[in-house]
C-alpha cells in the first residue's frame, strides 16, 4: 500500500533538519532555532510542528493546533477541487441538418451534460443532400 502524500510536509517529531525557522500559531516569526529547541517548544505548548516551506534555507516550520491543521487541509482540498484540470477537454459532436427531432433532443441533452462538466463543446452541422 503506497503512502499517500500529506497535504503538508512532515507533521510532528520527525524533523530531518538541524536548524529550523519557526513560526508560532498566530503567524509571528520566532526566528531560527535548533531542532531540539523547536521540539521542546512544541511539547511545552501542546502543538505540532508542520513543514510549510522546504526549499528555503533554513526550512520553515509552523506550530499549529490539530484544529488549525484540519482547517488548512480542508482549504487545500477546496482549492484543489476548484482549480481547473490540466488540459482542457474538448468534446466534438457532428450531425446532419436533416436530423430527426428525437435524435436532436438526445444530442442537446448530451451537450448540456458536457457543458455542466465544464468541457469545451464543438458542434458541426453537415448539410443534408
Amino acid at each position: 500500500q503506497p503512502k499517500r502524500k500529506a497535504a503538508f510536509g512532515s507533521v510532528g517529531r520527525r524533523i530531518p533538519y538541524r536548524i529550523l525557522h519557526v513560526i508560532n500559531q498566530d503567524g509571528e516569526s520566532l526566528g531560527n532555532m535548533h531542532r531540539s529547541e523547536a521540539l521542546r517548544l512544541m511539547d511545552e505548548r501542546g502543538l505540532k510542528l508542520v513543514l510549510l516551506r522546504e526549499n528555503v534555507e533554513p526550512p520553515v516550520y509552523r506550530l499549529m493546533t490539530g484544529q488549525q491543521i484540519h482547517e488548512e487541509q480542508l482549504k487545500l482540498a477546496e482549492k484543489k477541487k476548484a482549480s481547473p484540470k490540466p488540459g482542457v477537454v474538448q468534446k466534438e459532436l457532428s450531425f446532419s441538418s436533416a436530423i430527426a427531432k428525437n435524435d436532436l433532443d438526445t444530442k442537446i441533452k448530451q451537450i448540456a451534460q458536457w457543458i455542466e462538466k465544464k468541457h469545451h463543446v464543438k458542434v458541426t452541422i453537415r448539410q443534408a443532400k
